[in-house]
Formats: C-alpha cells, structure tokens, sequence
C-alpha cells in the first residue's frame, strides 16, 4: 500500500511563522487560540522545539469565515 503524502503535507513552520505571517496575529493572542482548542495544537519536532504541519495551519485558515 503506498501513501500519497506531498512535501507540503510533511512541512512543519514555526510558531513565529505562523503568528506573525499566516494569522498576523500577537504571540499571545496565539498561544491563547492553541490553549483553548481555537487553533491546532503543534507536535513535538524535538526536545523544546514544537511546529505546525503546514497543510493543517492553511486548511484552520480556510475554514475561518472571511470579513466583508
């Protein structure tokens, strides 16, 4: 059985990455979003290091009602 998992699917970015980048957002304002539940929580990359698969942060970002 082979699995079809893009690049994309595999790569992880950092909470910087996706605060100030993806959601333009604060770093507390995230972190607050990731502690209740509102946003993905990250995996563990290594000891200290977490990230976000990249795939889940764009799917989070779609999902969200747009502004008019």
């Amino acid at each position: 059985m082979q699995h079809d998992i893009s690049a994309e699917t595999l790569r992880l970015l950092r909470a910087r990455d996706v605060y100030t980048e993806r959601l333009r957002i604060s770093r507390s304002a995230f972190y607050e979003m990731v502690r209740t539940g509102e946003f993905p929580r990250p995996v563990q990359i290594s000891k200290g290091r977490v990230g976000w698969h990249e795939c889940q942060v764009d799917a989070w970002i779609k999902s969200r009602p747009t502004a008019r």
